[in-house]
């Protein structure tokens, strides 16, 4: 295994055991970042989206880690979710919460290299990417993602946006403090990425969020942070009827569909 894959893993396996430590044995409800999902608008509408098109499907959580959004999509009605990661500590966790929701019969969890699927081709309805690109190689995860997803599926995804200045330093200095990996935090997502994924898909649809409301995140579990959270993330509304503002969201969500089933 590449040393870079093996760093990630230990990186999130570690992770996983201070979870383990700090929960104890209490139901995990946020994510490693601190902060529940749902709290944010791009979740928000990620799982919107989600809600959307997943009933009766086949789901591809790709990067599952925790399992943090691996359960969703059972809610919303899919017919099977199987998610994969490389950290077996993240994988018994998600496990362990399949086993108390008592979803084992839907729900899956294999440790599996994002870059190399295990799977058939055309298998999954749908796949859902929540963060992982930064720890992978784009340019052999997508092939892989376009091979095993069914023609009329789609990928929906959200990640980190690499263009805000401030954000990308504070992403250093995560790499500093151990927080991220040198992988994840010289690899992170960025409009490249977006333009490179039209050579394997027909249809890409983008959306951003998080201009100046990022800004709220240390203040969350605070009193009132939820409610400044909200205000700024009107303000974002506003600031991204600019175009050129968009580039430095700090996140961005995305649908991509009608995969090219040749090469190009």
């Amino acid at each position: 295994m590449e040393e870079r894959k093996q760093k990630e893993i230990e990186h999130y396996d570690i992770k996983a055991e201070s979870q383990i430590k700090e929960s104890s044995g209490k139901r995990q409800k946020s994510d490693f970042e601190g902060f529940k999902p749902l709290d944010l608008a791009s979740f928000s509408f990620l799982y919107k989206l989600l809600s959307e098109c997943c009933r009766d499907k086949i789901v591809l959580d790709y990067g599952c880690g925790n399992g943090i959004h691996s359960f969703f999509p059972i809610k919303a009605g899919a017919k099977k979710v199987v998610g994969i990661d490389l950290s077996e500590v993240s994988l018994n966790i998600a496990r362990e919460k399949a086993r108390k929701e008592g979803v084992g019969d839907k729900i899956e969890f294999l440790a599996m290299d994002c870059e190399k699927l295990e799977f058939l081709d055309n298998y999954f309805d749908i796949i859902f990417d929540g963060g992982t690109f930064s720890s992978l190689d784009i340019n052999k995860a997508f092939p892989e993602l376009r091979r095993v997803l069914k023609p009329e599926g789609c990928l929906i995804g959200i990640e980190t946006f690499g263009h805000n200045p401030i954000t990308n330093l504070k992403r250093k200095v995560n790499k500093v403090t151990g927080k991220r990996t040198g992988w994840a935090e010289s690899h992170i997502f960025q409009q490249k990425d977006l333009d490179a994924a039209k050579k394997y898909f027909n249809k890409i649809e983008v959306y951003y969020f998080h201009i100046v409301s990022f800004l709220a995140l240390p203040f969350l579990n605070l009193p009132g942070g939820k409610l400044l959270l909200k205000l700024l993330e009107k303000v974002d509304s506003f600031l991204f009827l600019n175009s050129f503002i968009r580039k430095y969201a700090f996140k961005v969500v995305f649908v991509l569909s009608e995969p090219r089933k040749t090469r190009i």
